[in-house]
């Protein structure tokens, strides 16, 4: 292992992170920042290099749910036990999280990503584009507290790259936008500005749509694999298979991640607001509060789409969206309900544990 002390502030360390750190400081315990996650243990970042580490048993059995486990980008408490091996105590406050729905019939949140500055969601801008996709990133984004980031990938091969741009900012305005070209580095300067000590961004987007390149191209080296994709449809295959983040040569952090199968919602408090915010300011001239947008007389969103102010398409994706997350806040609140009555029922039975355990000693 790489003795050469690393900066901690280049890869992330704060002021927010020492205040909470400080009353582990006396045990005899260490910093260290989550880069990958794997089936049993975690590769965390020291001040003296990487080590694999593994949760401790207390931690296990007092976590609430999987929500409080680890994921990359954390920062985490360590006891070192030898100059490779570690084991996690605590997970430090996150001030960002970035989760979805987990895949499948469950409602269950799924946290993938922590402590993200800002989240670049990349969009290949060749056959595969699809508006309605970036629409539905930025509603998983926009409650995260991490910036998003709008990439336009293989602006080489959009035969109309005016129009996709007029297209996004029609989304929201005030989100950056950046059209490049990866493979040919072209525009990539223009991620600068995300970049720098004490950054972390991550990189978001379907399979194929040049994610790894671009990471490839941010730290000098060929270092994540680059899958062909179809060129009938531009779709591609799943070559990054799990979530890793890399130190860049100029200090700073990137994560990639995997192409998402399934991209269901997570929201916690119902709102799409932030990604439709045109839609919503024109409900607030509705002539009633509680328009539904539908069949309301006096509607003004059903009127802006007769008067050609509102796309179809758009008021359609912001009902499908709006409508899902209210079913998933129903679920939430019964499996909420659930989970409650069941740790009740558990934390009798860790008391009964504990008192037994105790009459032995």
């Amino acid at each position: 292992m790489d003795k050469s002390l690393i900066d901690l502030e280049t890869i992330g360390w704060d002021p927010f992170f020492h205040d909470n750190f400080t009353i582990f400081q006396e045990d005899g315990l260490i910093p260290g920042r989550i880069t990958e996650v794997q089936r049993k243990s975690y590769m965390v970042l020291t001040e003296t290099g990487e080590i694999e580490t593994r949760v401790s048993g207390k931690f296990r059995f007092t976590a609430q749910d999987k929500t409080t486990f680890p994921v990359v980008g954390d920062w985490v408490v360590i006891k070192r036990e030898t100059d490779s091996k570690g084991t996690i105590h605590s997970v430090l406050p996150r001030k960002s999280k970035f989760s979805r729905k987990i895949a499948g019939k469950i409602t269950e949140e799924q946290v993938l990503l922590a402590n993200v500055d800002f989240v670049l969601i990349v969009s290949g801008i060749d056959n595969d584009f699809n508006i309605q996709r970036i629409e539905r990133y930025l509603t998983l984004v926009s409650k995260s507290g991490s910036k998003p980031v709008i990439i336009l990938n293989k602006s080489d091969i959009c035969e109309d790259l005016d129009k996709r741009l007029e297209e996004v900012k029609r989304i929201d305005s005030t989100i950056p936008i950046h059209p490049l070209c990866a493979e040919l580095n072209e525009g990539l300067e223009s991620l600068d500005q995300y970049l720098g000590k004490g950054k972390t961004i991550a990189l978001l987007g379907s399979s194929g749509v040049g994610k790894s390149t671009i990471i490839n191209k941010l730290l000098g080296t060929n270092r994540q694999k680059v899958g062909s994709v179809r060129k009938s449809d531009s779709h591609g295959r799943h070559i990054t298979t799990y979530r890793e983040m890399f130190m860049l040569p100029n200090g700073g952090m990137i994560i990639d991640n995997p192409g998402m199968r399934e991209l269901q919602l997570w929201s916690e408090d119902g709102d799409v607001s932030d990604v439709f915010s045109d839609i919503e300011a024109l409900s607030q001239n509705c002539k009633f509060s509680d328009c539904t947008h539908i069949n309301e007389p006096g509607c003004a969103v059903k009127n802006a789409i007769e008067n050609g102010k509102l796309e179809l398409r758009r008021y359609q994706h912001y009902m499908k969206l709006k409508k899902e997350i209210e079913y998933l806040s129903i679920k939430q609140n019964e499996m909420t309900r659930i989970t409650e009555k069941l740790r009740g029922r558990g934390m009798s039975k860790k008391i009964k544990l504990i008192k037994k355990m105790s009459d032995k000693f």
